[in-house]
């Protein structure tokens, strides 16, 4: 996120802008409204692979992205699936192989 300060905010409230870019944001100073600095990470900050990005999905076991597809999974991926949006269009269309 970038926030914009004018230059006196920006000297009032330097050491809380700098406690922000630490965090991750990213600050403008502008005077009379035209931006002139920027204050940023010297180095971007990395996120910590100890969590989950998405906890919310649940563990999944990263094997069984390896294992070989059934058969039943090869046909939905190469002939499509009911519902399938471009299967619907090819049969109307009459354009199915």
């Amino acid at each position: 996120m970038t926030i914009v300060v004018n230059v006196q905010e920006a000297k009032t409230r330097l050491s809380e802008l700098l406690h922000r870019v630490e965090s991750g944001e990213e600050v403008v100073i502008a005077r009379a409204g035209k931006e002139i600095a920027r204050l940023q990470p010297v180095t971007p900050r990395t996120r910590s692979f100890d969590a989950p990005l998405l906890s919310s999905l649940g563990s999944v076991d990263a094997n069984a992205f390896l294992e070989p597809a059934t058969n039943e999974e090869l046909a939905d991926w190469e002939e499509g699936h009911a519902g399938d949006p471009l299967t619907q269009l090819q049969n109307a269309l009459g354009t199915r192989t």
